[in-house]
């Protein structure tokens, strides 16, 4: 069964092993987004407190309600709900929402988080400075957490069989914020990738950005293209530019 999109995960194995990457016990109160058919659920609700599942399909949050006894089940749009207090977030994210979730889940407090993504997601999710993979997301993660691949789990692992393979990303979010403004920040990313070939002082004309400013930037950053700078080398830029 295949509802909006979405593979669930069955691997018995592979289910264990993200219960262990938590490190879940009865003190946790644990976020999860698309319990599907509840196979995660159930490993979740036998080694947490809490488990506070977001279902949009209504057919699916109803197969789950009363199905554990320590699951609340959360009907609606994970997008778009008002999310209750958690501590972990566990999940097998469905795809699509991948971006737009991860951005959510990252401007609230957290201790921990194991999700799973699109392989090709992940690893631009954790790709170093120079690499092909390393763009806005990289960097908009990095802002705000530390991100590791676990391990990288094959088509097999879920029903019905994805055209792709996945991989389990541990998130750890930085325990002290980096001092910049998060908004000039993702507008500063968005600019440069968007014009990925071309190098930064091309880019940085093109969006206009004032010439004093442009005098204050360091000029061999200046020269770079967009997936050379590092995290710290963008978070100055971002500074230079807004004047802060």
């Amino acid at each position: 069964m295949k509802k909006l999109g979405q593979h669930f995960l069955v691997d018995r194995r592979v289910l264990d092993r993200i219960g262990d990457y938590a490190s879940l016990s009865e003190e946790d109160r644990v976020l999860e987004i698309g319990p599907g058919t509840g196979n995660l659920t159930e490993v979740l609700s036998t080694r947490s407190g809490t488990v506070l599942a977001v279902e949009v399909d209504p057919a699916l949050a109803i197969s789950l309600e009363g199905r554990f006894p320590n699951v609340e089940v959360i009907r609606g749009d994970a997008i778009r709900v008002t999310l209750p207090d958690y501590n972990k977030i566990v999940s097998n994210l469905p795809y699509q929402i991948s971006s737009k979730i991860t951005f959510r889940l990252l401007e609230r407090p957290f201790d921990l988080a194991v999700l799973m993504y699109q392989r090709e997601f992940a690893e631009r999710m954790v790709a170093s400075p120079g690499t092909k993979d390393c763009g806005r997301l990289t960097l908009n993660v990095a802002l705000r957490a530390e991100a590791e691949i676990l391990e990288r789990v094959p088509r097999g692992a879920f029903r019905p069989r994805p055209k792709v393979e996945s991989a389990i990303v541990r998130l750890r979010p930085r325990e002290k914020r980096i001092p910049v403004d998060e908004r000039a920040f993702d507008n500063l990313t968005r600019g440069l990738f968007s014009m990925r070939r071309k190098k930064v002082k091309k880019s940085l004309a093109m969006m206009r950005v004032p010439s004093d400013a442009m005098l204050r930037i360091d000029p061999n950053l200046l020269e770079r293209r967009p997936q050379e700078l590092s995290l710290e080398d963008v978070v100055n830029l971002a500074k230079t530019i807004s004047g802060k």
